[in-house]
């Protein structure tokens, strides 16, 4: 049933609100249409965020409190500036004021100045950091203390730099030696084949957050359990000192049944999740018992892991004990999986019966901490390898956008999302209908009361043991497509940012990490997100398949930006085989995604003229012979030539990064997730088509001569 419709003085208080916190009241979609907010998404997002709206009158009372709030303190809670840029001040005319800057190191700044106006002056040499800004007015007996971030102008960029590189999902590696998914010993062993055979500059990575490793449902690399910490099926469990050293856990794994297990986990076509998940963590148990005997005598490890530990701080606490709890509350009783359903008392990080647990459990949390850091250290001898054989980047990793709702992060730190939402995108040409990604937006101002702190703190830690990270969706930073709770994904619109704030700590973390930063600016784009991103010196995420004119045209290699990263397809589309042979097509078909016959024909009609207008691009840029077939339906497969032809044109573009994905190295038909299905299609599980110790011989060096063949043509080696 429709709400009633509101009055007129209600619906211009409700403007009135949406437009202070930030809330679009109407947006252009992809196909350049207009779509304007109804008053009750408008009414739903407020309440969401705490705003009273039972009436017109206390939705004024809410703006009024607000603006007060705002206009009197002398400073912002948090400033966030560019070196040498002034900062903000509040209901001053003319004061004579002391200003103290603690800076991060410990040591201070003081100097006196007068206030005359809304901006105060900071000193030139400042440095970047994360700082405490005091003001205080004499006068007007007036203290003001605020966090104060000094940021650099733009993200870092090593000169001159021009690079390929190769993406993998690294559970998808195959060797004769890894526990049924690839490891981090296994991506050193890729990592080397590939500096030697493709010469490429860089691994690109999905994201290694942590996952609960069950199918179909808690498999996503891109919906974590945890967006802070990392998946420990990535540890190769015979790589951990302790395990060499327990005589339980080589007595284990030597019998029959370890053996057949591990032996069949390498043969499944797909990665299994539980049962590698399963082995992996039994036999790390095991290797922590060792552990803790080695702590009984003080030694050298067990004082590196408590310095390590002591680094990561509270939110490492938070999740080993969110780890303990959700494995003893699930063997208690099987029917829970996730802290929604944990008894009362457990579903805050710092109820009583919380921190009794840990201190009762304290093995247990210790256990979850222990893993973290051994993939830590593991990750950390990837990336040191990888820069030490020439490298010019090393490990390109990637930060998703979403949060599981029932997972750790939500359960770590509850006060930075918004209850009453969940995040999506408007529709598209792939969504006609939009997207619902079920999770929920973040508090923007908890994060900003917070001194942006965790937002800073996922920034570098998504940065370690790399030379270059994605940021999943980056017009996070800008804004979001909010659908309020009991509506459609078509119900929503966006909701805006701090995005200053933010671009700047993303180039300050970016430069003292030395890490380049790849916005994957994709789907609807307002321009001053691609002018911001450009001017932060972020590199834009520009695809073969997307990169088309306003007539539907395949723009040339000179058509792409220099500041970008380009590639032909992600993990979301049809790889360049699949592409071609219209696998994708048949694949939505057969998980029901395209609803009939009659849909398939117009898809597969709109591929033939897309496939056409490439392969004329591909003629006319003399990529491909004369000689070979200009009519697309004549080529029904990938074949060689135009596979280099492609390879080609991606090396030859100005951009800075090329990536090809392995799927497209090899030509493999199939995608790694289709979108819109579960239990449907084997999402995130698919394993590489060639095992480790096959990629020396042929095929597989032939498709990496080609690609070598071209980034030693386009300059793209690394020097």
């Amino acid at each position: 049933m429709a709400s009633p419709p509101f009055s007129p003085e209600y619906r211009e208080a409700l403007i009135s609100a949406a437009d202070l916190r930030g809330i679009e009241r109407s947006y252009w979609d992809i196909f350049g249409r207009q779509h304007f907010a109804c008053d009750e998404v408008l009414r739903s997002i407020l309440a969401s965020l705490g705003v009273d709206t039972s009436s017109t009158e206390a939705i004024h009372e809410g703006i009024r409190t607000r603006q007060t709030i705002q206009s009197s303190r002398l400073l912002p809670p948090t400033v966030v500036v560019t070196s040498g840029v002034a900062i903000p001040v509040s209901g001053v005319r003319y004061a004579a004021a002391a200003v103290r800057i603690r800076l991060e190191d410990g040591s201070q700044l003081s100097f006196a100045c007068a206030l005359n106006g809304p901006r105060l002056a900071l000193p030139h040499d400042i440095p970047p950091g994360y700082h405490e800004i005091t003001v205080s007015i004499p006068a007007d007996n007036v203290d003001c203390t605020s966090r104060l971030i000094v940021c650099p102008a733009r993200a870092y960029q090593p000169a001159n730099l021009r690079a390929a590189g190769i993406g993998i999902s690294l559970y998808g590696l195959r060797s004769a030696t890894n526990w049924g998914c690839g490891d981090f010993t296994d991506l050193r062993r890729f990592t080397s084949w590939a500096v030697k055979n493709l010469g490429t500059g860089f691994i690109a990575l999905n994201p290694l957050h942590a996952i609960p490793n069950r199918a179909p449902y808690n498999t996503s690399p891109y919906l974590p359990n945890c967006s802070h910490y990392r998946n420990f099926i990535y540890v190769d469990v015979e790589a951990v000192p302790e395990f060499a050293h327990s005589a339980w856990a080589q007595r284990l794994l030597a019998t029959e049944k370890v053996q057949c297990e591990l032996k069949a986990l390498r043969a499944t076509p797909t990665v299994e999740y539980e049962r590698v998940s399963r082995i992996k963590a039994c036999f790390l148990k095991l290797a922590f018992r060792e552990f803790l005997r080695e702590r009984r005598r003080g030694s050298e490890r067990t004082r590196a892991l408590e310095a390590w530990a002591e680094c990561e701080g509270d939110l490492l606490r938070r999740f080993a004990i969110h780890s303990a709890l959700d494995e003893f509350l699930h063997r208690r009783d099987p029917s829970v999986w996730n802290w929604p359903a944990w008894p009362e008392s457990f579903r805050s990080p710092d109820s009583p019966e919380t921190l009794s647990f840990a201190q009762q459990h304290w093995r247990s949390v210790l256990f979850h901490i222990y893993v973290q850091w051994i993939a830590d250290a593991q990750l950390a001898e990837a990336q040191t390898h990888a820069r030490a054989l020439g490298m010019s980047i090393g490990l390109y990793h990637d930060l998703a956008l979403a949060t599981d709702r029932y997972g750790a992060d939500l359960w770590m730190t509850p006060e930075f999302y918004v209850s009453g939402c969940r995040v999506g995108a408007p529709p598209d040409d792939f969504s006609p209908k939009g997207q619902d990604w079920g999770f929920p937006p973040p508090d923007s101002d908890a994060h900003y009361r917070d001194g942006y702190r965790l937002f800073a703190d996922s920034i570098r830690r998504a940065c370690r043991h790399g030379g270059a990270l994605r940021i999943d969706h980056v017009m996070r930073f800008f804004r979001l497509y909010w659908i309020p709770d009991g509506m459609k994904a078509t119900g929503g619109t966006y909701v805006g940012d701090r995005y200053e704030d933010l671009i700047r700590i993303l180039a300050l973390e970016s430069v003292r990490n030395r890490v380049i930063i790849i916005g994957e600016d994709l789907g609807t784009v307002p321009d001053h997100v691609r002018e911001t991103l450009t001017r932060f010196g972020i590199l834009s995420y520009r695809l073969f398949f997307f990169e088309q004119d306003h007539n539907r045209r395949f723009k040339a290699p000179a058509e792409y930006p220099h500041l970008a990263l380009v590639s032909a397809s992600t993990h979301d589309l049809p790889t360049l085989a699949g592409f071609w042979q219209n696998r994708d097509i048949l694949a939505r078909r057969e998980a029901g995604v395209l609803p009939d016959q009659n849909s398939v024909k117009q898809a597969m009609a709109h591929r033939l003229d897309e496939k056409q207008k490439m392969l004329d691009l591909l003629h006319d840029l003399r990529l491909l012979p004369d000689s070979r077939a200009r009519n697309a339906a004549d080529l029904p497969e990938l074949d060689g030539e135009f596979h280099a032809a492609i390879i080609g044109f991606l090396m030859s573009t100005p951009s800075m990064l090329m990536l090809l994905n392995q799927e497209d190295l090899f030509k493999e038909t199939e995608q790694q997730n289709l979108p819109g299905t579960t239990a449907e299609y084997p999402n995130w599980r698919r394993k590489m088509k060639f095992a480790i110790e096959e990629l020396e011989s042929s095929p597989a060096r032939e498709f990496a001569a080609t690609f070598r063949a071209w980034a030693e043509k386009t300059n793209r080696l690394p020097s």
